[in-house]
């Protein structure tokens, strides 16, 4: 017979690292900007928003700056025509305009009831916290503006994006400060829904920001769709679905007990089926996530508990070499 229970306080592992335990370590959230120095956060896939003229670009900028003036050829906007140039030269100009390749980046950091859970190595909202500092650091390597938007079940906090190190370590201490206010992994009545998360996201979210939602994801809707779908439109946006491996595959036992802290339960690891249907829910959901994600041409990552968050991160934004290499171990 096994019993089943949640990761213990004094949790760890070899690898130091590595987030691991219940609640964010200090030292462990300074370290990842040694992982950050070797990112670089771009989106590689193309924007579906066109300058003038048929090229797409990749880039979603919150404007554009001017470059040069040229001799007017045919098929330039018309708009663009420098008339100041034109008429002291007699020879029609245009103005070229460069887009403005700033972007704000916004974590946006799920530290609700139902990311306080684990089973080995950390907890869902210790590792949320380890990949959102490390894509502060890498913001700042970067010379982006880092901002934040942190939820708790009934409170959260907005950080607006400022270009400092005094941002990030501001960030840092947020996060810890909702990290280790959670206490328990059943949620608070009225808590806040992910679809509150989101509107709230689209009121601080300025067009050309790179937004990275890390949650579980456990109450995706169709509402939270449409939300998303608005914030997709002007911004670049990535999903990170935290989960522990736990949620995906109940384990091989006869007997297990489950509690919320208050009640026990015994769940028979061997009935008919159970397995498949346990199994089945988790897909459910993340088919789902997967498909509205596939919908508005924006990332979904697959980040759980169990796997190492550098490694993850390094083969998504990892400069080539480093890539390359974590794409490898």
């Amino acid at each position: 017979m096994a019993s089943l229970t949640a990761l213990s306080p004094s949790a760890h592992n070899s690898n130091q690292h590595l987030p691991q335990g219940v609640y964010a370590n200090l030292d462990n959230l300074l370290r990842t900007r040694f992982t950050a120095s070797k990112l670089n956060l771009k989106f590689p896939r193309p924007s579906k928003a066109l300058l003038s003229g048929p090229i797409r670009t990749r880039f979603k900028g919150r404007g554009m700056e001017f470059e040069e003036v040229r001799v007017y050829q045919p098929g330039d906007d018309i708009r663009t025509i420098d008339w100041r140039v034109t008429a002291r030269t007699q020879v029609t100009h245009t103005k070229l305009f460069q887009e403005e390749r700033e972007k704000p980046v916004l974590l946006v950091v799920d530290q609700r009831s139902t990311m306080f859970f684990g089973s080995q190595q950390c907890f869902k909202s210790v590792y949320a916290a380890h990949l959102a500092t490390t894509l502060g650091w890498a913001a700042l390597h970067q010379n982006d503006r880092i901002g934040a938007l942190i939820f708790g079940d009934n409170e959260q906090k907005d950080l607006r994006p400022r270009r400092s190190k005094h941002a990030q370590l501001n960030l840092i201490h947020e996060i810890i400060a909702f990290n280790h206010a959670l206490t328990s992994p059943v949620a608070q009545q009225q808590a806040q829904s992910l679809q509150e998360l989101l509107t709230d996201a689209l009121r601080v979210a300025k067009p050309g920001t790179k937004v990275f939602i890390l949650s579980d994801f456990h109450d995706f809707s169709e509402d939270c769709e449409k939300s998303l779908h608005l914030l997709a439109r002007h911004n670049d946006v990535a999903l990170f679905q935290i989960y522990d491996q736990l949620e995906r595959s109940w384990p091989q036992a006869s007997q297990l007990y489950v509690s919320n802290g208050k009640e026990q339960m015994r769940v028979d690891g061997k009935a008919k089926d159970f397995h498949k249907r346990y199994e089945q829910q988790f897909q459910q959901r993340r088919t789902a996530l997967q498909n509205c994600a596939n919908r508005l041409a924006i990332s979904l990552i697959d980040a759980c508990v169990q796997h190492d968050p550098d490694r993850l991160l390094t083969s998504l934004f990892g400069k080539t070499k480093d890539r390359s290499k974590a794409s490898r171990l």
